[in-house]
């Protein structure tokens, strides 16, 4: 049986470059990058040598990088860390419906504490309309938090229009690049943004670590506490291992990224074409040019989209249903529900995900499978009228 992964949203293989980066950190490079003698010295030259490569990627300064267990730690990091840090100025933040959990739940997390919070609509392809954002700022607002790229669909957010918005009225500007960073070319200060989350597993680098970017006098109040790590805005010695292979990873997702998008675009648009040629009554969810080169979410109509995911890795191929961090919750997609999907559309999606290591011969197997395997679905299904 051929093996197709298909779910690189949810998490990318780790690239072989990437795990040699790492190795020495697990051997002889084993001393405390705090220390001062030559052990420690040694991995805190290999920790600034990372930051500048995550730095590059993002067209930041090398400060501006502070190192975090992760995107879900980046984004609660910035989101109640300005929240705290200027509080004073106000108590109201703007967000989106389609955002990540780490970003919900921390705004739900603020508005138990007194914080206010405005939840925006998006339309039925997925995006936020810029002059929603405008019209929801008030006096008390001291965030705006927007995703750049949606997990699920895809779908690029016009974060530059929204960056320009908040630079113009003085609010401080979050936006989760876990999802576009490394996947399409940008730099952080085009967007206008004053802090921004990223995360290493997501290309190709290891779990357990990720970024944030902090602009130069942005105000933050520190999660953790404790030593002097990360310059004093993030406590506890740093996983000096990870950071290597995030910094490897983000010099690798530099090299050739137009290259590696027009790649991955093609191999997405040859699926998508393949899926509507043989497939019948197929909606693709979000937008169909302002999104992720390598995603694709699609809805089959009178199928249950967990028992098409899990006949599909009978067949050796995984997708996902959507987000990696909703498995188990027996709700449909947030996402898709805010976009106006019915919940019965909803419940038959499908997310395809690709990344560096899939091919033209894995594209064509997906295609030569998924058709089969929809036809016997439906056949079972008592929503099905053929």
């Amino acid at each position: 049986m051929k093996k197709v992964y298909l779910d690189n949203n949810a998490t990318t293989a780790l690239a072989p470059e990437v795990l040699e980066a790492m190795l020495p950190f697990y051997r002889e490079e084993f001393g405390n990058p705090s220390s001062i003698h030559a052990f420690g010295r040694g991995v805190r030259v290999a920790i600034d040598e990372a930051r500048e490569e995550v730095a590059k990627l993002l067209g930041a300064e090398p400060g501006e990088v502070i190192f975090t267990s992760g995107g879900t730690e980046a984004d609660n990091f910035a989101i109640k860390g300005v929240a705290y840090a200027c509080q004073e100025y106000g108590r109201h933040i703007i967000t989106s419906t389609i955002e990540h959990p780490a970003v919900l739940n921390s705004c739900q997390y603020l508005e138990e504490r007194g914080f206010r919070v405005t939840y925006l609509p998006v339309n039925g392809q997925g995006l936020v309309d810029p002059e929603d954002v405008g019209k929801a700022i008030d006096r008390g607002t001291i965030l705006i938090t927007i995703m750049h790229a949606n997990n699920e669909t895809g779908s690029l957010q016009p974060i530059r229009e929204i960056g320009k918005i908040a630079q113009e009225r003085g609010i401080c500007f979050h936006t989760d690049a876990v999802q576009s960073m490394g996947k399409v070319p940008f730099q952080v200060k085009e967007l206008g943004a004053n802090l921004l989350s990223l995360s290493a597993h997501k290309i190709h680098g290891p779990k357990g670590v990720g970024a944030l970017y902090l602009k130069k006098g942005t105000k933050l109040h520190p999660l953790l506490h404790g030593g002097h790590h990360e310059r004093g805005w993030r406590a506890g010695t740093e996983n000096a291992a990870g950071i290597a292979g995030l910094g490897r990873a983000c010099g690798l997702a530099a090299q050739g990224l137009p290259e590696e998008v027009q790649r991955l675009a093609a191999l997405r648009d040859r699926l998508e074409q393949g899926i509507q040629e043989k497939i019948r009554q197929v909606k693709l969810n979000g937008h169909p040019t302002k999104r992720l080169p390598n995603t694709l979410n699609c809805s089959f109509w009178a199928i249950e989209g967990e028992s098409l995911m899990i006949n599909l890795d009978l067949e050796g191929i995984a997708v996902s249903t959507g987000s990696a961090c909703a498995s188990g919750s027996i709700n449909p997609s947030h996402v898709l529900l805010a976009m106006g999907i019915p919940e019965e559309i909803c419940r038959s999606s499908l997310r395809f995900s690709l990344g560096r290591f899939n091919t033209v011969e894995e594209i064509d197997y997906t295609l030569e499978v998924l058709p089969r395997i929809v036809d016997r679905l439906r056949k079972m299904s008592p929503l099905w009228k053929g």
